[in-house]
Order: C-alpha cells, then sequence, then structure tokens
C-alpha cells in the first residue's frame, strides 16, 4: 500500500503518526535466532492488540534508523523492558547492551526464561568487548538472574500460554506504575 494511499484514510493515518510519535512503553529484548520468530512477535502483536506500544526492532526500526540511536532512545522512553533469555542471549553483544541500559535506567525487567534455566546463564568472553562493558554485562545478566520471572520450555509449552501470562504481568506492572506516578505527583502536590 503506498504511502499516499495509507495517508489518505484518516483513521489509518493517525494510527500511523501515533506509532510514529508515541514512545514505546514495553521493550523487547530479545536473541533474535532464538526468539524472533516465536514468542517475541507474538508477544508484540498481542500487546499491540491491547493498546500498547512496544519496541521490537524488525517491527519498529525503519531502513535509516540509527541502530544505537533507535535503540538506546526506545529504551530510554520505555516503562518496562522484558528481556526473553535464550540459550544464545549472552553471546550477543545488542542483548547485553539492552539489557545492562534497560537495568542501569533502573526499568522494571520482566524476564523470561526461554529454553534455559537462569543458572545456565554465563557470559561469554568475547575479546571484542572491553573490560567495562564485560563488567556492565556481568552486573545485569546477575541481576536478572535474580529477578523473579517466568520460564517457557520450548518442547513442552504452548506459546500462546507464555504470551498471556506475560502480557497479564506487564498490563498489571503497567497499572502499578501509573499508580505510583499518581501517588509521587499527589504528594508533591501537598504544600508544606
Amino acid at each position: 500500500m503506498s504511502l499516499r494511499r495509507v495517508l489518505s484514510q484518516p483513521k489509518r493515518a493517525q494510527e500511523m503518526v501515533r506509532r510514529v510519535t508515541e514512545p514505546c512503553d514495553v521493550f523487547l529484548n530479545h536473541r533474535s535466532m532464538d526468539t524472533k520468530k516465536t514468542v517475541a512477535t507474538l508477544m508484540y502483536d498481542h500487546l499491540k492488540r491491547h493498546g500498547f506500544n512496544p519496541f521490537l526492532d524488525n517491527k519498529t526500526m525503519k531502513p535509516g534508523d540509527k541502530l544505537f540511536d533507535k535503540i538506546n532512545r526506545a529504551v530510554m522512553e520505555c516503562q518496562i523492558g522484558v528481556a526473553l533469555l535464550s540459550p544464545r542471549y549472552t553471546e550477543s553483544y545488542f542483548c547485553l547492551h539492552e539489557l545492562a541500559l534497560l537495568l542501569g535506567c533502573n526499568k522494571k525487567v520482566i524476564p523470561i526464561f526461554c529454553d534455559v534455566k537462569p543458572s545456565q546463564l554465563r557470559l561469554v568472553n568475547n575479546p571484542k568487548w572491553s573490560q567495562d562493558e564485560l563488567r556492565r554485562f556481568k552486573w545485569a545478566l546477575e541481576e536478572v538472574k535474580y529477578t523473579v520471572g517466568l520460564t517457557f520450555n520450548s518442547s513442552k509449552g504452548n506459546l500462546s500460554e507464555i504470551v498471556n501470562s506475560a502480557s497479564d504481568i506487564i498490563i498489571g506492572s503497567m497499572i502499578e506504575l501509573k499508580d505510583e506516578a499518581r501517588v509521587q505527583r499527589k504528594n508533591l502536590a501537598i504544600p508544606l
């Protein structure tokens, strides 16, 4: 469908503008080769249908976008991060960078352990990564390993179950964050 045709349909044009201008509220951190075609895409679609503006690289980014600029901005704008941890997750610089940034920005991170146990997650000593990056990545990985999350075994589990469970948790967490913000604003408004 051409851009002109989309823009000639007011409802579609409004939706397109909303998607481009609204910050993401849920950042989906994942290892493409392990979870993109399964959990990550299904979760993105499910959250979209429920009115959220999630970030998933292949669905959100467009040709010409600066990779780190777009990802870093999405992490900083989001309310919640979902870390889809998988067997090859720790081999990815991008996964570990996003996770460290989410935690460094004090975002709530909901881990979903896909075909991997927390105790199996080990940092890969990649010689291309600086000592500072390795330290940040190790810290982030240790933090997420000791965060209560969900587990999914693809050989036994039901994809729709994990997506629905995770979405329920995300929705509940978003409500909690909005309530906390409301209380903070109310407390600031009280004169001393």
